[in-house]
């Protein structure tokens, strides 16, 4: 039996593909099969159970996403795949409900509201350093006993002496020691307990009227400089050079003023360095400010930030009790 005699199901389908050449079975195919089109393949592609035949790809450019709004816009136009996030209970994109979301209680920590913090800390710290120092100025001057024991154990200066040095450096120059807690508190206190000591040492030298007009001069200007950083537009955290500069210069005048003694001396070094004082007070209360000001101080730094105003407060108190003193001679 030749393939020209066979039966029509032993025929190649394929033959319409062969162009019909002598030798191949005719273009007559299989015999249809229940269940089955007669072309190959079926118009659409077979079709497949449980799925709807939508047109591929759909006619709005890509198949939809959940959470994504229009991936594909008609035409190709706009950003693919643009994610939409959900929307929270206040309406706003990104917001959620849970109870520690600032949103959802109510407020927000803004750059603002963490700086007005910050400042309330230092200066609560501030007053704290303070009052230690006023404490012991009025029990050198005003307790007999304890400025005779003082004036008979001299060593005792140099133990404060050497103390307030170690703490300054260590705060100063180690980023820990100053930020982590409880030790920048313990470094902070053991500082303003060693200056306090040394300044009720010295003031135990002029009579009670000179030192209480001396603390009187010095709050008011404080309060004074303190305001005007607070409302000036002036931006003074640009002078960090030329203040140090400045420190270096008195530094050098005060060297040269032990070897030459005078009133007028003293009267010129006292004024320099009460000035220089004040403008360092002023810079350092704007980088505690932050805002508008080119430098700020971080916020983590409210033991460091306390530390530069109490000294500045300090150096100013100190050079106006030597001008009163020196007035007085």
């Amino acid at each position: 039996m030749s393939w020209q005699n066979a039966p029509p199901y032993y025929q190649d389908p394929n033959q319409q593909y062969y162009g019909g050449q002598p030798g191949y079975p005719p273009q007559s195919g299989y015999p249809p099969q229940p269940g089955f089109n007669a072309g190959y393949p079926p118009p659409g592609g077979y079709p497949q159970p449980g799925y709807a035949q939508p047109a591929y790809p759909p006619a709005g450019g890509g198949y939809p996403q959940p959470g994504f709004a229009n991936p594909m816009p008609p035409g190709g136009q706009g950003a693919p795949y643009g994610y939409v996030p959900p929307q929270g209970p206040t309406g706003g994109y990104g917001t959620t409900d849970d109870p520690e979301d600032p949103e959802v209680k109510g407020f927000g920590f803004t750059d603002e509201s963490i700086r007005k913090g910050f400042i309330r800390k230092v200066y609560s710290i501030l007053m704290g350093q303070l009052s230690i120092s006023l404490g012991f100025i009025a029990l050198f001057l005003y307790h007999e006993p304890t400025g005779r024991w003082v004036r008979s154990h001299p060593e005792m200066w140099w133990i404060a002496l050497i103390l307030l040095f170690v703490t300054l450096i260590a705060m100063a120059c180690c980023t820990n020691v100053r930020r982590k807690a409880p030790m920048n508190f313990i470094f902070l206190g053991l500082f303003t307990l060693a200056q306090s000591f040394m300044l009720g040492v010295m003031a135990s030298n002029f009579k009670s009227e000179e030192v209480l007009l001396a603390v009187g001069i010095t709050a008011a200007v404080c309060l004074g400089l303190t305001l005007f950083a607070f409302q000036t537009r002036w931006d003074f955290t640009v002078m960090g050079g030329v203040l140090f500069v400045a420190v270096i210069i008195l530094m050098l005048f005060g060297i040269i003023a032990i070897f030459v003694p005078g009133k007028t001396m003293t009267l010129i070094y006292a004024s320099l360095g009460a000035l220089i004082f004040s403008v360092y007070l002023i810079y350092d209360t704007q980088l505690m400010m932050g805002g508008k000001h080119k430098y700020s101080i971080s916020p983590e730094e409210y033991i460091f930030a306390a530390l530069n105003l109490y000294l500045d407060i300090v150096n100013i108190f100190m050079y106006i009790l030597a001008i009163i003193g020196a007035t007085r001679d």
